[in-house]
């Protein structure tokens, strides 16, 4: 009942929009790159584009309440000038419809939302301004209508507030080399009708425009997470993370953007904002896996919302495969309880951590020596939590040693061995959820136990640490022996001698930032200690 609840608010919101609307006629210039009708219309000029439309609705014959998406795209390809994605979703029961078919534009206009397609096997489908008794366009005022087996809209949208112009001019570097014009309506009224399974019925709900247009390709170009919000307090978000090819996500608006319509005066563009994953959701076919709730947070406003899809495969397969399905969301803007309603697409998938143990590999395993792994395919939308064990009777049994570990090393400090005995070391990764998880065992090594003296260590002092320049290590007493400076992947920066010295100084100059360990071994024991260089 949430998902119907969180709509019923936003019915609610939309009955007492009383504000005036000065905006509301063409033409509409807001500051900017961006104005109406005009850039609703068709770009030439830009390589592709797309008119997006997404809503919640509740059908008032049956109660039912269905989620939507409708796109067109101009993307010549094939002999076709691109494509049409229609999605039907009932909530209640989380069954969904999905067609995408390419089109030919039999009108596509430039200066006006007027376009017309004949759909590949479907028939013809349009949207485009309502006109009044004397052919003029209505301003922010359309009809849509799509039809396919089985399925249908035939719906009318009234933009109810100030286009939300993304980047406070409407064009953002988007990715690493790539542009966008964008703005949304993000709140509209929608009423007509949907034909779901065979079945048709009156709705009434709300509904989102996207208009973008340039050079940044979802088809071909980095993979996103994508969000529409709207709120209960009359706060609209428009939210997107992209990610580099290598599944980084940098801390820069080209890759991190929140735009918010807050009231008709105030809007803004922001990368102030974190998301943490909170579960993943693998596809029926296991080939992709993508996230299914996420914690937003945000110093502008106060921000602190959990978005969660509705259901759990409204991914669609055509032309490329990405989900795309409806969101609930609740939590606190500015201290004050929330709740929405929204979208997400998401192109970005996830994949099981891939982890590999690079100390020790082979031989004796030096307990003076962190335990060191690696993971080979990170991904900054997925941190992965270890868990390490051990085993010694030939991976019978494994015993743990350490749990919930964020960081791919570990030092066993004391650990319960004897010389000679033959080890495995077993690391467990997984995500937050332990949806996404793989295991690693490492090839068996002999423990060459190297026990820290406790009295000994006693007698050591170290400092400064964490250390800028140089770490100096103080004896109680002049002694020889050998110290190996160790870093937190297991790799070894140095080894040298101690000859008759009570204080050694250790160089960091050279170090990066991060932890570091120094096993000491001399004639009057043995000692492991660590460090952090800023």
């Amino acid at each position: 009942m949430k998902p119907k609840f969180n709509l019923l608010v936003v019915l609610l919101a939309i009955s007492t929009l009383t504000f005036a609307q000065d905006w509301k006629t063409y033409p509409y210039n807001p500051s900017g790159q961006v104005a109406f009708p005009q850039d609703e219309g068709r770009h030439s000029a830009e390589p592709i584009e797309w008119w997006y439309s997404a809503g919640h609705v509740i059908g008032q014959t049956t109660g039912k309440s269905y989620s939507f998406m409708y796109t067109f795209f101009h993307y010549p390809q094939a002999g076709f000038d691109g494509f049409r994605i229609l999605n039907i979703t009932d909530d209640d029961t989380g069954t969904f419809l999905q067609d995408v078919k390419p089109v030919n534009y039999n009108t596509l206009s430039t200066t006006s939302f007027d376009i017309e397609a004949t759909v590949f096997l479907a028939g013809t489908e349009f949207w485009r301004n309502k006109e009044d008794a004397s052919n003029v366009p209505i301003p922010f005022e359309y009809k849509l209508f799509a039809s396919t087996t089985n399925a249908g809209l035939d719906l009318e949208f009234e933009t109810l507030k100030r286009p939300l112009i993304l980047g406070d001019d409407g064009y953002l570097n988007q990715g690493e080399n790539n542009y966008t014009y964008y703005f949304s309506q993000t709140m509209n009224a929608v009423i007509g009708s949907i034909t779901f399974n065979g079945t048709t019925e009156p709705v009434i709900g709300t509904g989102w425009i996207d208009r973008q247009y340039g050079n940044f390709n979802p088809l071909t170009g980095e993979k996103y997470e994508w969000f529409s919000m709207q709120l209960s307090n009359g706060m609209d978000l428009n939210l997107w993370n992209i990610f580099t090819s290598n599944r980084l996500i940098p801390d820069n608006e080209a890759h991190k953007i929140l735009s918010a319509y807050v009231d008709e005066s105030t809007q803004y563009t922001t990368d102030d904002f974190q998301i943490e994953r909170l579960a993943f959701n693998w596809m029926p076919d296991g080939q992709r896996c993508y996230s299914k709730q996420w914690r937003l947070t945000s110093d502008t406003n106060n921000i602190d919302l959990t978005i969660t899809t509705l259901h759990d495969n409204t991914e669609v397969q055509l032309p490329f495969r990405f989900f795309e399905g409806a969101t609930s969301i609740t939590g606190t803007v500015n201290g004050i309880a929330v709740n929405g309603i929204g979208f997400a697409e998401l192109l970005h998938d996830y994949e099981d951590p891939e982890v590999t143990i690079t100390s020790p590999i082979s031989g004796s395993y030096d307990t003076s020596m962190p335990i060191t792994w690696e993971l080979t395919n990170p991904d900054d939308g997925r941190p992965i939590f270890y868990d390490l064990a051990y085993s010694i009777d030939n991976q019978n049994t494994f015993n743990s040693i350490a749990t919930s570990l964020t960081n791919p090393s570990y030092l066993w400090e004391n650990p319960t061995l004897s010389n000679g005995d033959q080890v495995w070391f077993k690391i467990t990764a997984y995500s937050i959820d332990s949806v996404l998880n793989s295991t690693v065992i490492s090839a068996s090594v002999s423990s060459a136990t190297l026990t820290t003296d406790t009295h000994f260590l006693t007698t050591i002092t170290s400092y400064p640490n964490p250390v800028n320049a140089i770490f100096t290590i103080e004896f109680g007493a002049v002694l020889s022996g050998n110290y190996t400076i160790v870093d937190v992947s297991g790799r070894v920066i140095t080894t040298s001698e101690i000859v008759n010295n009570q204080i050694v100084s250790l160089s960091t100059k050279h170090l990066k930032a991060g932890i570091y360990f120094v096993a000491i071994k001399t004639e009057n024991g043995n000692a492991n200690l660590r460090f952090v260089k800023q």
